[in-house]
Protein backbone atom coordinates (compact mmCIF):
# COMPACT_ATOMS: atom_id res chain seq x y z
CA UNK A 1 0.00 0.00 0.00
CA UNK A 2 1.87 3.27 -1.01
CA UNK A 3 1.05 6.08 1.22
CA UNK A 4 -1.01 9.00 0.01
CA UNK A 5 0.70 12.76 0.09
CA UNK A 6 0.49 14.34 3.68
CA UNK A 7 -2.33 16.83 4.24
CA UNK A 8 -2.39 19.40 7.08
CA UNK A 9 -3.67 22.05 8.86
CA UNK A 10 -2.16 25.22 10.10
CA UNK A 11 -2.83 27.50 12.89
CA UNK A 12 -1.23 30.94 12.35
CA UNK A 13 0.44 32.17 16.01
CA UNK A 14 -1.24 36.07 16.97
CA UNK A 15 2.06 37.41 15.96
CA UNK A 16 5.85 35.70 15.75
CA UNK A 17 5.64 32.48 16.65
CA UNK A 18 7.92 31.70 19.29
CA UNK A 19 7.90 28.38 18.51
CA UNK A 20 5.81 25.21 16.98
CA UNK A 21 3.08 22.62 18.42
CA UNK A 22 2.36 19.95 16.37
CA UNK A 23 -0.29 17.37 17.01
CA UNK A 24 -0.97 14.22 15.62
CA UNK A 25 -4.26 12.42 15.55
CA UNK A 26 -5.50 9.07 16.53
CA UNK A 27 -6.93 6.19 14.29
CA UNK A 28 -9.34 6.61 12.06
CA UNK A 29 -9.57 10.35 12.27
CA UNK A 30 -8.37 13.35 10.61
CA UNK A 31 -5.69 16.04 10.40
CA UNK A 32 -8.96 18.25 11.45
CA UNK A 33 -9.51 16.03 14.29
CA UNK A 34 -7.34 17.82 16.96
CA UNK A 35 -7.12 21.13 15.80
CA UNK A 36 -9.42 22.69 18.19
CA UNK A 37 -7.00 21.45 20.56
CA UNK A 38 -4.15 23.64 19.60
CA UNK A 39 -6.33 26.95 21.40
CA UNK A 40 -7.13 24.50 23.97
CA UNK A 41 -3.32 23.93 24.90
CA UNK A 42 -1.97 27.45 23.41
CA UNK A 43 -4.49 29.81 23.93
CA UNK A 44 -2.40 32.85 24.11
CA UNK A 45 -1.27 31.77 20.23
CA UNK A 46 2.52 32.08 21.50
CA UNK A 47 3.02 29.30 18.63
CA UNK A 48 2.24 28.03 15.26
CA UNK A 49 -0.03 25.10 15.71
CA UNK A 50 0.40 22.07 12.78
CA UNK A 51 -2.03 19.30 12.48
CA UNK A 52 -0.80 16.45 9.73
CA UNK A 53 -3.13 13.97 8.46
CA UNK A 54 -2.10 10.57 8.20
CA UNK A 55 -0.86 9.09 4.77
CA UNK A 56 -2.79 5.71 4.91
CA UNK A 57 -6.27 5.17 3.91
CA UNK A 58 -7.75 3.23 6.88
CA UNK A 59 -10.01 0.45 7.11
CA UNK A 60 -13.47 1.72 7.27
CA UNK A 61 -12.66 5.30 6.39
CA UNK A 62 -10.65 8.16 8.13
CA UNK A 63 -6.72 8.22 8.05
CA UNK A 64 -3.86 5.98 9.85
CA UNK A 65 -0.41 5.63 10.59
CA UNK A 66 0.20 2.48 10.36
CA UNK A 67 -1.36 -1.01 9.90
CA UNK A 68 -2.17 -2.66 13.27
CA UNK A 69 -1.84 -6.41 13.75
CA UNK A 70 -1.32 -6.03 17.75
CA UNK A 71 -1.63 -2.96 20.06
CA UNK A 72 1.51 -1.96 20.86
CA UNK A 73 3.62 -3.82 17.75
CA UNK A 74 2.79 -1.60 14.68
CA UNK A 75 3.26 -3.45 11.25
CA UNK A 76 7.05 -2.70 10.41
CA UNK A 77 6.34 -1.68 6.49
CA UNK A 78 4.18 0.57 6.56
CA UNK A 79 4.96 2.08 10.21
CA UNK A 80 8.65 2.91 8.32
CA UNK A 81 7.12 4.62 5.37
CA UNK A 82 5.14 6.69 7.41
CA UNK A 83 7.78 7.62 9.94
CA UNK A 84 10.30 8.37 7.06
CA UNK A 85 7.36 10.60 5.78
CA UNK A 86 6.27 12.19 8.62
CA UNK A 87 9.48 12.93 9.66
CA UNK A 88 10.91 14.58 6.36
CA UNK A 89 8.04 16.02 5.73
CA UNK A 90 8.26 17.53 9.72
CA UNK A 91 11.67 18.87 9.13
CA UNK A 92 10.95 20.67 5.99
CA UNK A 93 7.64 22.57 7.20
CA UNK A 94 9.93 23.44 10.38
CA UNK A 95 12.43 24.51 8.06
CA UNK A 96 10.58 26.73 6.08
CA UNK A 97 9.24 28.06 9.27
CA UNK A 98 12.91 29.00 10.07
CA UNK A 99 11.67 26.94 13.53
CA UNK A 100 13.97 24.47 15.10
CA UNK A 101 13.19 21.52 16.84
CA UNK A 102 14.20 22.48 19.90
CA UNK A 103 11.45 25.32 19.90
CA UNK A 104 8.92 22.49 18.54
CA UNK A 105 6.49 20.52 21.11
CA UNK A 106 4.96 17.36 19.49
CA UNK A 107 2.23 15.05 20.82
CA UNK A 108 -0.13 12.95 19.57
CA UNK A 109 -3.16 10.87 20.40
CA UNK A 110 -3.68 7.03 20.31
CA UNK A 111 -1.93 5.91 17.12
CA UNK A 112 -0.71 10.07 17.18
CA UNK A 113 0.94 9.24 20.11
CA UNK A 114 2.96 6.33 19.03
CA UNK A 115 4.20 8.55 16.02
CA UNK A 116 5.15 11.43 18.07
CA UNK A 117 7.36 9.31 20.40
CA UNK A 118 8.59 7.93 17.14
CA UNK A 119 9.69 11.13 15.65
CA UNK A 120 10.53 12.71 19.00
CA UNK A 121 12.61 9.64 20.17
CA UNK A 122 14.07 8.33 16.97
CA UNK A 123 17.50 7.10 16.49
CA UNK A 124 19.34 10.35 14.48
CA UNK A 125 16.32 13.12 15.16
CA UNK A 126 16.43 16.03 16.75
CA UNK A 127 15.30 16.49 20.12
CA UNK A 128 11.56 18.54 20.91
CA UNK A 129 11.17 20.43 22.99
CA UNK A 130 8.83 18.37 24.46
CA UNK A 131 6.43 15.44 24.18
CA UNK A 132 3.15 15.34 24.22
CA UNK A 133 2.04 11.56 24.79
CA UNK A 134 -1.87 11.39 24.90
CA UNK A 135 -3.09 7.56 25.19
CA UNK A 136 -0.70 5.52 23.41
CA UNK A 137 3.05 4.11 23.81
CA UNK A 138 6.50 3.84 22.79
CA UNK A 139 6.37 1.21 19.61
CA UNK A 140 8.15 -1.98 19.16
CA UNK A 141 8.97 -2.70 15.58
CA UNK A 142 11.80 -4.01 13.94
CA UNK A 143 14.39 -1.82 12.77
CA UNK A 144 13.00 0.89 14.97
CA UNK A 145 14.97 1.67 18.31
CA UNK A 146 13.88 4.81 20.90
CA UNK A 147 17.26 6.54 21.16
CA UNK A 148 16.81 7.19 24.96
CA UNK A 149 20.48 7.22 26.22
CA UNK A 150 20.67 11.13 24.04
CA UNK A 151 17.22 12.21 25.87
CA UNK A 152 17.91 13.06 29.31
CA UNK A 153 16.65 15.63 30.50
CA UNK A 154 13.63 15.77 27.81
CA UNK A 155 10.23 16.42 29.17
CA UNK A 156 7.41 14.54 28.67
CA UNK A 157 4.05 14.58 29.52
CA UNK A 158 2.21 11.33 29.52
CA UNK A 159 -1.80 11.47 30.00
CA UNK A 160 -3.87 7.31 29.94
CA UNK A 161 -7.23 6.40 31.04
CA UNK A 162 -7.16 3.89 33.99
CA UNK A 163 -10.12 1.94 31.88
CA UNK A 164 -9.43 2.64 28.25
CA UNK A 165 -10.66 -0.71 26.31
CA UNK A 166 -8.19 0.69 23.52
CA UNK A 167 -4.73 0.81 24.12
CA UNK A 168 -4.01 -0.91 27.89
CA UNK A 169 -3.20 1.55 30.69
CA UNK A 170 -0.33 -0.33 31.22
CA UNK A 171 1.36 0.67 28.10
CA UNK A 172 1.24 4.35 29.70
CA UNK A 173 3.09 2.56 32.96
CA UNK A 174 5.67 1.06 31.26
CA UNK A 175 6.50 3.96 28.82
CA UNK A 176 6.89 6.48 32.23
CA UNK A 177 9.62 3.45 33.94
CA UNK A 178 11.32 3.45 30.59
CA UNK A 179 11.45 6.97 30.04
CA UNK A 180 12.31 7.97 33.96
CA UNK A 181 15.16 5.06 34.08
CA UNK A 182 16.09 7.29 31.32
CA UNK A 183 16.52 10.51 33.01
CA UNK A 184 13.53 11.77 31.13
CA UNK A 185 11.32 14.40 32.57
CA UNK A 186 8.10 12.71 33.13
CA UNK A 187 5.26 14.59 34.09
CA UNK A 188 2.39 11.70 34.51
CA UNK A 189 -1.70 11.35 34.40
CA UNK A 190 -3.49 8.80 34.99
CA UNK A 191 -7.61 9.40 34.83
CA UNK A 192 -10.35 7.10 35.79
CA UNK A 193 -11.50 7.14 32.16
CA UNK A 194 -11.09 5.42 28.95
CA UNK A 195 -9.94 5.88 25.32
CA UNK A 196 -10.16 9.51 25.16
CA UNK A 197 -9.28 13.25 26.19
CA UNK A 198 -9.48 13.97 30.12
CA UNK A 199 -11.44 17.41 30.20
CA UNK A 200 -10.06 17.99 33.81
CA UNK A 201 -6.18 17.10 32.53
CA UNK A 202 -6.88 19.39 29.86
CA UNK A 203 -5.55 22.59 32.04
CA UNK A 204 -2.47 20.87 33.42
CA UNK A 205 -1.83 19.87 29.76
CA UNK A 206 -2.02 23.61 29.00
CA UNK A 207 0.21 24.82 32.22
CA UNK A 208 2.74 22.22 30.53
CA UNK A 209 2.80 23.75 26.95
CA UNK A 210 3.09 26.97 28.53
CA UNK A 211 6.27 26.14 30.35
CA UNK A 212 7.83 24.13 27.66
CA UNK A 213 7.61 28.11 25.80
CA UNK A 214 8.78 29.71 28.57
CA UNK A 215 11.66 27.39 28.97
CA UNK A 216 12.91 27.36 25.17
CA UNK A 217 12.34 31.23 25.44
CA UNK A 218 14.98 31.64 27.86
Amino acid sequence: MSPEPLVHVVREAAGEPEGALVLLHGRGADEHDLAPVLDVLDPERRLVGLTPGAPLPGPGGGRWWYMVPRVGFPEATTFHATYAQLTAFLDGWLRERAIPWERTVIGGFSMGCVMSYAAGLGPGRPSPAGILAMSGFIPTVEGWEPALDTRAGLPVFITHGARDPVISVQFARDARERLEAAGLDVEYHEHEGGHHLDPRTLPLMTTWVRERVAAFAR
